[in-house]
């Protein structure tokens, strides 16, 4: 499974000014990113404003994407939800064709005890051909998944092969570290902190800000993988202050705005999502800019 190691992105899903999905402006994204070193992407994560989109157009953009992508670097699907049996359902008619995983939010809102979550994942895991990373995102979900139960289903699912971890808990992640078999893969989903996730061992990102800067992005994390520290730090203080402003404004409006900027698509977003304000706006250019001098 180390085709899962290095720069993953959770790519965006572009909209025209009316609304609609613009397929030419994520066939360009999609170009962009394996021309510029990402190693692996991400379809229809919460960056891809999954949750506004319906199912033909998620069935429509998922095979647009396979077939863009062309088998020319590993493709995950993002499926998930609070609606166990939903989820199943979805997975049993997901067209897995050059698919290499799913990736799959921790149930939100409901609030499930911890072994609400771990049965949560085993019956999602047993209606799956793919294997399946597990997504620990707190912030958004309401709920954690607790180091015990990520352990326990890194144990005891054989089709369970990371977690991608967005809880900013480096005491959990230790706990992660120590515990899981070692073929099972910590991913960091916080692109600020994704530098001391990797010393500590994990595998790489899935990122939000590589839509944006992927090259700069995926060779300082190539430069942790190499355990090239200084060179690596380096681009990490480098892309501290745009990292920051990807998200102030929430995410994907923030990394929507950049992409404007390099001409990838518009900065449109679906309800109740909407575009970056004007000064956070203009910070992200000048940040471009001095990235790019």
């Amino acid at each position: 499974m180390n085709k899962f190691y290095g720069t993953g992105v959770a790519i965006i899903t572009p909209f025209q000014t009316d609304g609609s999905v613009d397929f030419p402006a994520l066939e360009k994204l999609i170009e962009n990113l394996i021309a510029n070193g990402i190693d692996y992407l991400v379809s229809l994560g919460t960056t891809g404003e999954s949750a506004t989109l319906s199912a033909l157009e998620k069935k429509d953009i998922w095979q647009f994407t396979a077939q863009t992508v062309a088998g020319r670097v590993p493709l995950v699907a993002g499926i998930g939800g609070n609606d166990t049996r939903a989820i199943i359902e979805n997975i049993k008619n997901f067209d897995k064709q050059g698919f290499d995983a799913i990736l799959s939010v921790s149930p939100y809102y409901n609030k499930p005890t911890q072994e609400g979550i771990y049965q949560h994942y085993k019956a999602v895991a047993a209606a799956s051909d793919l294997p399946l990373i597990l997504y620990n995102v707190p912030g958004r979900t309401g709920s954690n998944i607790s180091a015990a139960t990520t352990v326990r289903l890194a144990h005891e699912v054989d089709k369970i092969i990371a977690i991608k971890e967005a809880s900013g808990n480096f005491e959990q992640f230790n706990q992660i570290m120590r515990d899981k078999p070692a073929d099972f893969m910590l991913i960091s989903g916080d692109d600020p902190v994704t530098l001391p996730m990797i010393a500590l061992g994990a595998v790489g990102v899935i990122s939000v800000i590589g839509n944006a800067i992927p090259q700069l992005f995926s060779d300082m994390v190539r430069l942790c993988l190499e355990e090239k520290w200084e060179a690596a730090r380096n681009l990490h203080f480098k892309l501290i202050e745009f990292t920051r402003l990807m998200f102030v404004d929430g995410n994907p409006a923030g990394v929507k705005e950049a992409l404007q900027f390099v001409g990838i698509c518009e900065n449109t977003l679906r309800l109740p999502l909407v575009p970056v304000n004007p000064q956070i706006s203009n910070l992200i250019k000048e940040e471009l800019q001095k990235l790019n001098a």
